[in-house]
């Protein structure tokens, strides 16, 4: 439990955290930046990526429809950034989820199962998905540190072989990307999700059978809703 008992230690500075930088110049920007973020993250959950303007977004975010530009060159840029946003909240609701869970190979193999079911159910990166080779460096830098973190931790204990984490991300989140994009486009379906995530188990040199049994393993969310739904029956 020492590897889980780090993560726990670690949870609120997770490995993307930083300083931010000091100024009042600094701050106005970090603070416009970040209401643009949020404010287009609500307008393209309304209405998609193509319907939302720019113009609307300033006005959500209170700041002048020029200022939008000092930031984000496109509509697209923006909308790169607001999934990049997605993705680190994704990594934090995957961090909480696994914080009981005993075995780091059980906590990747959650991670990129939910980043598999995200990228093909949630709107916002389905509209995306046409970019498909900027997402897949999104997701890399995004949520590299979480991903490469739990692999580090799954090599500690002696649960994957692998001894490049780092490259085994890279390729495990082009690979989800790209069979994201197959099953949106209908080339794919998404029943073989189980497949998929046994087989990017097998990137960290895990055999078959031993990522079949990690990917077969109940899920950290759905364990909490049948003991809350027991508990309820009583």
């Amino acid at each position: 439990m020492l590897v889980n008992n780090e993560r726990k230690r670690g949870f609120m500075n997770s490995p993307n955290q930083q300083d931010e930088p000091g100024g009042r110049v600094a701050r106005r920007q970090r603070r416009n930046r970040e209401a643009l973020v949020k404010a287009a993250c609500a307008v393209m959950t309304e209405k998609g990526i193509d319907a939302a303007t720019m113009l609307e977004i300033a006005e959500l975010a209170d700041v002048g429809a020029g200022t939008v530009y000092n930031y984000f060159k496109s509509k697209d840029e923006l909308a790169i950034a607001v999934l990049e946003e997605m993705m680190h909240e994704l990594a934090l609701q995957i961090e909480e989820a696994t914080v009981d869970v005993g075995d780091p190979a059980e906590v990747y193999a959650f991670g990129i199962r939910t980043v598999l079911e995200t990228a093909t159910t949630d709107l916002s990166w389905k509209q995306m998905m046409y970019r498909s080779e900027v997402i897949a460096d999104a997701l890399f830098r995004r949520m590299g540190p979480f991903a490469i973190r739990d692999l580090r931790n799954a090599m500690s204990a002696g649960r994957f072989p692998t001894r490049e984490p780092e490259l085994v991300w890279r390729l495990t989140s082009h690979a989800i990307v790209g069979v994201s994009l197959a099953i949106t486009t209908g080339q794919l379906a998404l029943a073989h999700k189980d497949d998929i995530v046994e087989q990017l188990l097998c990137l960290t040199g895990a055999g078959i059978d031993v990522a079949t049994a990690i990917a077969g393993r109940p899920r950290p969310a759905a364990a909490k809703q049948r003991s809350m739904t027991a508990a309820r029956s009583k």
